[in-house]
């Protein structure tokens, strides 16, 4: 889980599109940031600072501007003293606004990254926001597979050499979406969706280990279509050596789920045997997934038929037997 961000990873992420420049040269780049929220300090420029969060980079625009104008040298050398012998991150002045030489000063004194900007206030602050939600939003990494299969992500797991690459492989052949192999980094956008994509480096973005082969480039090889950087992780698809003594769904009225970053996850245990088509098996799982999200449960509409079923047929042997010993 992801639970900082240095100042520096901040600039150097946005420097282009944020058109960030640093006005103190490094100064602070090694400070964390830690909320994925700005604070703009109009309150405490006034003097009100009870709910000030010392934990939140601070904002500049030009109402905070039009006020540090209004205020003498010595009051502004006075207020950026308290400001930044907090723990803030940082200091973004946006919308063009000057840096007011008494808050270099004492950005210099106290080791505080000042930077400045001439994107617009609110756009910055949106920008970022969603940066930092990202960026510090709760992530894990999984041993598995994720494909998109007509829309529906799922994720292949199961134990090293068990054939979760070659299932991959066989439904991009079929015309479906590999976002990535061998292990997934999964981050949780809200409080029930999670997102899979490639972790780490972008070296084996996009490639397949089929074991007895090697490395496949699979956009090269299946065009641009058959990849997508990320996916909501829909249904996980737990692949394993059949088991004569265990007792698997037949119905589907028991639905089992498991748990990633306290998302619950359908989850389907699949047993392996020779012949087996486990890629049209996934296809279908994605299907009836889809048709579940829309309310259409077979196995329970099954499940329901079955009892109305027994029950009709109860009550015609009940008739039956009434006729029997009607004598009259």
């Amino acid at each position: 889980m992801a639970d900082s961000v240095t100042v520096r990873k901040l600039f150097e992420d946005n420097k282009d599109n944020l058109q960030l420049i640093k006005e103190n040269g490094k100064i602070g780049f090694e400070r964390k940031v830690t909320v994925p929220k700005l604070n703009r300090p109009g309150l405490e420029l006034t003097g009100f600072w009870q709910h000030f969060r010392e934990d939140r980079i601070l904002l500049f625009g030009m109402k905070e501007d039009c006020y540090l104008k209004t205020l003498s040298n010595e009051r502004k050398e006075g207020l950026f003293q308290k400001l930044f012998t907090t723990k803030i991150p940082a200091a973004i002045f946006a919308h063009s606004v000057a840096v007011p030489e008494e808050a270099l000063s004492m950005a210099r004194k106290y080791d505080v990254a000042i930077f400045t900007t001439t994107v617009l206030t609110t756009q910055l602050n949106k920008f970022l926001m969603d940066y930092l939600d990202w960026e510090l939003a709760p992530n894990i990494t999984k041993h598995g597979d994720l494909v998109d299969v007509y829309g529906v992500g799922i994720l292949f797991t199961g134990k090293s050499g068990i054939g979760k690459s070659e299932v991959a492989l066989d439904l991009v052949e079929r015309g479906h979406r590999l976002v990535s192999d061998d292990s997934v980094k999964i981050i949780r956008r809200a409080d029930n969706v999670i997102i899979g994509m490639q972790p780490g480096s972008k070296l084996l973005e996009h490639h397949l280990e089929v074991r007895g082969l090697g490395i496949i480039d699979v956009p090269r090889m299946f065009g641009v279509r058959s990849v997508r950087t990320q996916k909501r992780v829909e249904v996980e698809v737990r692949l394993e050596i059949w088991d004569e003594n265990k007792n698997y769904e037949r119905l589907g009225l028991d639905t089992k789920s498991s748990r990633i970053l306290d998302v619950s996850v359908p989850m389907v245990e699949l047993p392996i045997v020779p012949g087996k088509n486990i890629t049209v098996i996934a296809e279908t799982i994605a299907m009836d997934h889809m048709l579940k999200v829309y309310g259409k449960d077979a196995a329970s509409e099954f499940d329901k038929r079955l009892e109305m079923a027994i029950k009709q047929k109860t009550k015609r042997k009940q008739v039956a037997n009434y006729l029997k010993k009607d004598f009259e």
